[in-house]
């Protein structure tokens, strides 16, 4: 054998080797990020069915009432909106997907619900800074109340260990609850609203 075939030979296997421990390492790291994903699915929907079963609200009962600060710091009393209709969403976590896929459906309807002179909040556990940041990202024209101390998710049946459960409340001009979804579909979820609003006049 000669010195260059021996030396080609070399270069194969080296190459081979840095080759290997490339795949190797960009398996690994495929392999962290889709462990991460699965980690905070689980925790989310562990954490949203680990809900408090002291509370226990009905279509036709009224809303309770509560004051909560906004992304930018100013409060909103439920009770002060009576003569119109709410529209209260409890949800997860700012900027996670299936939370991302309902807030930009109803941004997406939104011109409908401002010509029906529905009011919506969304509520959960963030903090104001981080609503802030969630509504410029994804452009909300709607408000995003901070339950920090999940008092309020207590109060309507919707508080999880570590997120809200996803529930939305329909209130009607009365402060009467018109509808309760206990098992929201993100995807449309908007449009559905809209028409069950329409239709329990």
């Amino acid at each position: 054998m000669t010195c260059s075939s021996s030396l080609s030979a070399s270069s194969r296997r080296s190459n081979a080797i840095r080759q290997s421990a490339a795949f190797k390492r960009e398996s690994t790291s495929s392999g962290i990020k889709l462990l991460s994903k699965i980690f905070i699915f689980t925790i989310i929907t562990s954490s949203c069915s680990l809900f408090s079963d002291e509370v226990h609200l009905t279509e036709g009962q009224a809303s309770p009432n509560f004051t909560l600060q906004d992304q930018d710091g100013k409060e909103h009393t439920l009770s002060s909106y009576q003569g119109k209709k709410v529209v209260i969403y409890f949800y997860p976590k700012d900027d996670t997907p299936g939370c991302t896929k309902e807030a930009c459906g109803i941004r997406d309807a939104y011109d409908d619900f401002v010509n029906q002179d529905i009011v919506v909040f969304g509520i959960s556990y963030d903090s104001a800074e981080a609503h802030q940041g969630f509504i410029k990202k994804y452009n909300l024209p709607f408000n995003l109340l901070s339950d920090s101390d999940k008092s309020i998710s207590k109060l309507y049946g919707t508080a999880g260990t570590f997120f809200p459960m996803r529930k939305t409340f329909l209130i009607d001009e009365n402060g009467m609850i018109k509808k309760i979804y206990s098992k929201v579909s993100v995807v449309g979820h908007g449009h559905e609203i809209l028409r069950d609003f329409s239709i329990s006049k």
